[in-house]
This record gives C-alpha cells, structure tokens and sequence, in this order.
C-alpha cells in the first residue's frame, strides 16, 4: 500500500483514474501538507482502508525564484513548509504504521539543487539541500526497522513547474534548449523517465538501498 503526497491535484486525480482503470485501487484526497492535523488525517484514511503503510513518496513541491532581498518571510516559510515540512510530518505519522507492518520504503523528491546552487533560487536550494540529510539521517535512524529511505534528484524535467519558471512560448523554449546545453544526453527528462527511477527506490528490487541521493539528470551533475 504506497501514499503518494504531491501538490499536483489534477495529476492525482489522472493518476487514480488510470489505477482503477487497470483493474486497481486507489483514491485521492486533497489536503494541506503544511498542515500536521491534515496530514494526520490522510495517514488515518490510508490505515482505515487498507490497515497499512508499505510506500511514502513525499512528492510535494513549490518553486520560487525570488532574489533574498525581495523575498519575504511568508514566502519564505511556504517553500519550506511544503519541501521539507510535509515530508517530516508524512513521515512522523507513517513511519508508526510501517514499523507495525515489518517495515516499508519512504522517497523523498530532492533536486540537482540537493547538490549545488542555482541562480536566483536560494530558498528552494536551501529546502532541496535540507531534504537531501533529512533523508540520510532518517536512513541512519530507521534502517533497524526495515525501512528504507532514500532521495530522488531529479535534473531537467519537463513539467508545469519548469515551464512556468522558465517562460512559455519561444523564449521559454530558448531557455530551455540552453539549459539542454549543458547535459551531456541533451535530451529533457519526462516525468515518466524519473516515476521509472521512484519505481526501482520503492521496490524490493532496490532492497539493499537506502540513505542514497538517486540523481535523474541525464549527466548534468557529471561536470558539476
């Protein structure tokens, strides 16, 4: 049984669709993942359904790009809660379940920005940075209970998040194909090539992995 957080709702909703629609279950519910009694509440449902916990994917995810100085300490708070947060509190309240069920895998979305700086996005490095040892430590602090935790890392995605920080249109597409530049493969990554990557974390056939940062990036960090 495997809890998905991610703060795309339509995505969820296809998601769910496409499950059932293959012969299997699943459900979507909308909550706050800043939020610990909303979190809290999602774990509940989950436990109510189906009496356990076998997969956390702490998907969840915001961008700003924001010099400091213009940057207030809302807005600074909103990426931390949400990219780091609700990670901890999925976590806090699965990990209970997981131990009772002989252990599990938990998946964290980090970033190439787990690794190094990027221009103009200082409060999403620090989150993406903070998320990268918050899972290592939990690897250490978990790993006698069977559960694993590791960290996906992906490079440049093509997804709404991208585009929107990038631009639309001829100008977004430049900044697009410069970035692409600098990738050996000098292709961009589909959501589906890093969901393949979440796959392999979660399942036994990752069983002798934890506390690594898994990086999707097409060889961007090979040069770093």
């Amino acid at each position: 049984r495997a809890l998905v957080v991610d703060t795309d709702e339509s995505n969820g909703r296809a998601t769910v669709e496409t499950i059932c629609g293959q012969g299997n279950e699943a459900f979507f519910t909308r909550a706050d993942v800043s939020s610990e009694a909303e979190v809290k509440s999602v774990i509940d449902l989950v436990i109510a359904r189906w009496e356990r916990i076998d997969i956390l994917f702490n998907n969840a995810g915001v961008l700003l790009v924001k010099s400091i100085e213009d940057m207030t300490g809302e807005e600074w708070d909103r990426v931390m809660s949400v990219n780091v947060k609700a990670a901890f509190l999925a976590i806090k309240h699965a990990v209970p379940h997981m131990r009772r069920g002989g252990g599990g895998a938990i998946l964290n979305t980090g970033s190439i920005a787990s690794f190094t700086g990027q221009l103009g996005t200082p409060v999403y490095s620090a989150s993406k940075g903070a998320i990268a040892l918050f899972t290592k430590s939990l690897a250490l602090d978990l790993g006698r209970d069977r559960i694993r935790v590791n960290c996906i890392c992906p490079g440049i995605t093509d997804t709404p998040m991208l585009r929107e920080h990038l631009g639309q249109g001829a100008e977004g597409e430049a900044q697009i194909r410069a970035r692409l530049s600098r990738v050996p493969t000098g292709a961009i990554l589909s959501p589906e090539d890093v969901a393949r990557a979440a796959l392999y974390l979660v399942s036994d056939d990752s069983i002798g992995i934890t506390g690594v940062l898994h990086v999707v990036d097409g060889g961007l960090l090979a040069a770093a």
